[in-house]
């Protein structure tokens, strides 16, 4: 049976800085253009029910061991690291628009979680974190926990 480890916890701390860098900026025009290691932010749609909060994350290439998800009442954090997996590292790129490293994401929720109700599914390169809603004032805290991918 697969697991992915989602964390609960007060403090989610941000690393990477939100703001484009100059170095971005030139990225953007030409990916070949880097003065250190690019990072590699991957794509995320947040939809809300009245019942649930649902993220979606597009992770091609990313295994499901090499991902950390960290939830707390006001934000999660999804992190990880897609590894590199060129065929020939002697070869010389001619073209070079997929990144690979470390990456992390903080999303702000826009209303508080039950931690009873959480799963995660990661299927085809997509996950998706169904956050069930809390409704009333008792916001209950939770140790590390395991959860089965369904």
């Amino acid at each position: 049976m697969e697991h992915i480890e989602i964390r609960f916890g007060d403090n989610i701390e941000i690393h990477a800085s939100e703001d484009k860098s100059f170095e971005q900026m030139f990225q953007s025009v030409n990916p070949m253009f880097c003065f250190s290691k690019r990072v590699w932010k991957p794509q995320m749609d947040i939809f809300e029910t009245r019942n649930k909060i649902i993220i979606q994350a597009e992770m091609a290439g990313v295994n499901q061991e090499d991902i950390i998800i960290e939830v707390n009442n006001k934000a999660v954090k999804i992190s990880g690291n897609r590894k590199c997996n060129h065929p020939d590292p002697t070869a010389t790129f001619r073209l070079a628009e997929i990144q690979f490293g470390l990456f992390e994401r903080v999303l702000y929720l826009p209303s508080a979680i039950d931690v009873e109700k959480v799963s995660a599914l990661f299927s085809n390169g997509f996950l998706e974190l169904t956050l069930g809603k809390l409704f009333n004032k008792n916001i209950k805290r939770k140790s590390n926990v395991s959860l089965d991918f369904i």
